[in-house]
């Protein structure tokens, strides 16, 4: 008699027990997932877009003061034209890079270089620059172009480091065999870091791109990039395949 009183009155078999909680507890979850989502959604779009807009300005006013009234845009327009001054910029050093490669050009450099090879402190600087960029942008090297593995601070501890080429020099003397110009990023700050002269046999080289380790060292290792080849790995510019450590087979 009891039962069939209960089941008038409640009619839909709810007793407010805690039998019914999972429901709303699944409701809440799946509207905390969403919002998650979207987070990672719209968080690498808005910030890329905010860092951007940031350079684009930057580049903008220190750009436009150069450009004569007559000249510019903004004051014929009831608005900023946003990225002229990059625009202009890139014009720009395409026409000195172009200028340069000439004969007068070449001519106006050295002349330049001279200059600045009597500056005591400014020569040191221009000259480290400029073999920097050189080895960088006109890839006279395979500088920054493979990811290594290695073992730091010590032996059983494994950190990821870019080869910048073969040791040469004074170093290269002083060591008396073969060794590898190892640049170690810190995570999250991949501009500062260690200059590392280790024996290639102590360095395992990957196969994952510059960009892919960058990653790598940036998120502090949250984004992995898939192994393209498992098993083993080689030092590229020796023939034999050398395979990785045991400790961190995969």
């Amino acid at each position: 008699m009891n039962q069939r009183h209960e089941n008038l009155t409640n009619p839909s078999g709810n007793t407010g027990k805690k039998s019914d909680v999972p429901a709303r507890v699944g409701f809440v979850t799946r509207l905390r997932n969403y919002f998650l989502t979207g987070i990672i959604v719209t968080a690498p779009i808005s910030i890329t877009i905010y860092l951007s807009w940031l350079f684009i300005d930057y580049v903008d006013s220190q750009v436009k003061p150069f450009i004569p009234a007559a000249y510019n845009p903004d004051t014929y327009l009831p608005f900023g034209l946003p990225g002229l001054g990059l625009v202009i910029m890139i014009i720009a050093l395409t026409l000195i890079g172009a200028l340069a490669a000439g004969l007068v050009g070449r001519t106006l450099v050295k002349m330049g270089e001279r200059v600045l090879a009597r500056m005591p402190v400014v020569r040191s600087i221009y000259s480290a620059l400029k073999q920097i960029f050189e080895t960088v942008l006109a890839q006279k090297s395979k500088a920054f172009r493979e990811v290594v593995l290695i073992e730091f601070p010590r032996k059983g501890i494994w950190a990821i480091g870019f080869a910048t080429g073969s040791t040469k020099g004074e170093v290269r003397g002083v060591i008396n065999h073969e060794v590898v110009n190892i640049f170690m990023p810190t995570a999250p700050n991949p501009t500062s870091g260690y200059l590392l002269f280790l024996p290639r046999q102590d360095v395992v080289f990957l196969d994952m791109t510059v960009e892919q380790g960058l990653k790598m060292v940036i998120s502090g290792g949250v984004v992995t990039p898939p192994d393209p080849a498992r098993g083993t790995h080689k030092p590229k510019e020796e023939g034999a395949r050398q395979p990785l450590p045991e400790n961190v087979q995969r």
